[in-house]
């Protein structure tokens, strides 16, 4: 497929955020009492955010959230804030291989703010102009609906069907599958242990890709 537009995920895709939090939430659920790995984190809470985040830890844990979570969060957001988050290898030298004229926007579960600071961290702040996405802030519904995904699309200018969508996570993978875009799995973060492709195949993704190259290559770019 060689697309009229692209929308990216971010964490896990554009920025090496996925494996560094998921292994935080798991150390800190395991010192709270709760034993978690970081690969229980990411098969459990990878890609969702809000609620939906905060219900699937109840789940795992069987009970509400303890008191201190909060604060252990918003005290590794504030570091990662200031310290910034590298580039998933390829990422930006992919964006800044595209053409000019290729529509893209950036559709992600993480506030528009946590975006911004990241693309500035690895020198992408000009790259995708006034199209940054949040689930959070700009739809209802946020992933796994696929309102995200359409809600980018549309501002962009370019039909779902003609977009093509990259994503990392298997809640990703399903709102995206089922906007109707092209979905290529994406599974160059450090975060995609053995498996990982198939789970996001089986999902219903159109292609897999474990780097940005092989990317270029699906898309014709």
């Amino acid at each position: 497929m060689t697309p009229r537009g692209l929308l990216f995920d971010f964490d896990g895709v554009l920025i090496e955020s996925e494996f560094a939090g998921n292994r935080q939430l798991a150390e800190w659920l395991t010192d709270a009492g709760y034993p978690t790995t970081p690969e229980d984190s990411m098969a459990n809470f990878m890609g969702l955010a809000g609620p939906d985040f905060r219900k699937a830890i109840e789940a795992w844990i069987g009970g509400p959230i303890p008191a201190s979570f909060d604060a252990a969060r918003d005290a590794e957001d504030a570091r990662a804030m200031a310290e910034g988050i590298d580039a998933v290898a390829g990422a930006v030298a992919f964006v800044r291989s595209l053409p000019a004229d290729l529509p893209r926007a950036v559709v992600s579960s993480s506030p528009t703010r946590w975006i911004r600071r990241h693309l500035d961290h690895i020198g992408l702040a000009d790259a995708f102009g006034d199209h940054i996405y949040s689930g959070r802030e700009h739809v209802t519904r946020g992933k796994p609906a696929p309102d995200l995904y359409w809600h980018g699309a549309a501002a962009i200018g370019v039909p779902i069907e003609a977009c093509a969508i990259l994503e990392d996570s298997p809640v990703g993978a399903t709102g995206a599958v089922a906007s109707g875009g092209h979905v290529i799995g994406l599974c160059a973060g450090t975060h995609c242990a053995i498996g990982h492709d198939a789970r996001l195949k089986a999902l219903g993704v159109q292609a897999i890709a474990h780097d940005f190259t092989e990317v270029a290559r699906l898309l014709g770019l």
